[in-house]
């Protein structure tokens, strides 16, 4: 009886021990775990795009094409991807914070306290207070307080004013401003062969663009149709929040993808909360990775995102949002409103999670359009920002645009055709999507 109970003792001190060491080691796995995750911060908007070697290039026999659409190998790096176009929503994002950041100068500080732009950091929970007391300023002798600040500099004037909040801000008056090393011509430049000791500040370039996309485009494109609704509600309308952006220049997508590395925080609706800043560069994918991340990792060299040949299911449905015929934008099915561009996700995805990388609208790459696609073959780009004195007659401003859009055939809604716009112009069919080149796992 004796034995059997210190046996007992025994079975019941080695079972706790057996308990507790499982417990700390379970404890320490999920720290370590939880520390990992910590350090590496995805975005949850995009999607992962393992890098791979692919043919890039004419899907079918082009034969009138084979100069400008030569097909070649080349690989490309792991890199992240909007699983959409940039949204109207998204985009407002961009024109608030400009917006926000302007009304906080002119309205808390004074000329003598504007620190160098470089390090201003804008008060945003006295932005919040601001927007509550410019939101609720409905009287005329609030509103004429308010504008007896500086903030007059700022509002459009009344003969110039739609209908609305009297304290509209001049679209015109939001202007990005940013800096960045040119690292390019810092490694071409000869003087750059010495490394460390030359002063990087001689590549230091700066931007001014403005932000406000051109909602005029919808009349200047078509001017014998019918959009002037179009011209007046899709940015600035709620129904329209998520639809593709357009009336954006290539000059003003770079700025935007700028802005998105630097204010991470402010894009995810929490600004001056750093453990929502996004450890990464975004910017404008190239063309070789935009047709990359187009073919959806599909094993067989298909001609459309989802791989097959043709672009329409077997009932008939269209498989993206694009002009399929002869005056027909709807493609027989006037059930689905796809006359112009239509809300995203409204297609099935490719096999990466990625929508609308057909039709919708045509999105901007980073990549300079040249006919013959450039020698690269390891993560292939050219790029090359024109000064804005000569970018009208240099051809290097000819930026290449991909994926076709609501108002194009099927053809140019293929993973492999290239066309290209002028980085200067802003049409109602071409948007944009971000990548995220982020450090790896650590």
């Amino acid at each position: 009886m004796v034995k059997n109970l210190k046996m007992a003792r025994f079975r019941f001190l080695f079972m706790l021990l057996i308990l507790t060491m499982s417990t700390l080691l379970f404890f320490a796995f999920e720290s370590n775990q939880l520390s990992r995750n910590a350090r590496v911060r995805t975005d949850a908007q995009m999607a992962f795009i393992p890098g791979g070697a692919y043919y890039m290039g004419a899907s079918d026999e082009q034969v009138d094409n084979t100069i400008m659409n030569q097909k070649k190998l080349v690989s490309v790096a792991s890199f992240w991807m909007d699983r959409t176009e940039i949204t109207n929503e998204q985009y407002h994002k961009f024109v608030n914070y400009v917006s926000d950041s302007l009304k906080y100068l002119n309205y808390y500080l004074k000329t003598t306290d504007i620190p160098d732009e470089d390090t201003l950091k804008v008060d945003w929970r006295k932005v919040a207070a601001m927007n509550k007391i410019i939101a609720t300023a409905k009287t005329p002798k609030a509103i004429e307080g308010l504008l007896s600040s500086k903030m007059n500099e700022l509002v459009l004037s009344q003969q110039n004013r739609m209908k609305g909040h009297p304290l509209q801000i001049d679209p015109r008056k939001l202007i990005y401003r940013y800096y960045f090393v040119d690292l390019k011509k810092a490694a071409d430049t000869t003087a750059s062969r010495k490394g460390l000791e030359i002063d990087k500040q001689i590549f230091k370039v700066t931007k001014i663009d403005s932000v406000y996309p051109d909602t005029l485009v919808w009349g200047r494109d078509f001017s014998m149709s019918q959009n002037d609704p179009l011209m007046v509600m899709y940015f600035s309308h709620k129904a329209y929040y998520q639809y593709p952006v357009v009336g954006v220049t290539w000059k003003q997508a770079t700025a935007f993808c700028h802005w998105r590395t630097e204010h991470s925080d402010y894009y995810q609706n929490k600004p001056g909360n750093k453990d929502y800043i996004i450890d990464g560069i975004y910017r404008l994918p190239s063309e070789a990775e935009w047709e990359y991340a187009a073919r959806g990792n599909a094993k067989v060299n298909g001609m459309f995102p989802w791989g097959a040949p043709y672009a329409r299911t077997k009932e008939g449905r269209l498989m993206a949002n694009f002009k399929p015929g002869r005056g027909d934008y709807f493609g027989g099915d006037t059930k689905v409103d796809g006359i112009t561009p239509v809300k995203v996700r409204s297609y099935t995805e490719n096999g990466l999670g990625l929508f609308d990388m057909a039709g919708n609208v045509a999105e901007w790459t980073s990549t300079v359009y040249d006919e013959s696609g450039g020698p690269a073959d390891f993560n292939p780009n050219y790029q090359f920002d024109v000064d804005a004195s000569t970018e009208i007659t240099d051809p290097r401003s000819r930026k290449s645009i991909r994926g076709g859009s609501w108002k194009d055939i099927a053809y140019n809604c293929q993973v492999s055709t290239r066309n290209y716009e002028y980085q200067f112009n802003a049409k109602s069919y071409i948007g944009f999507r971000c990548v995220l080149s982020a450090p790896p796992k650590y």
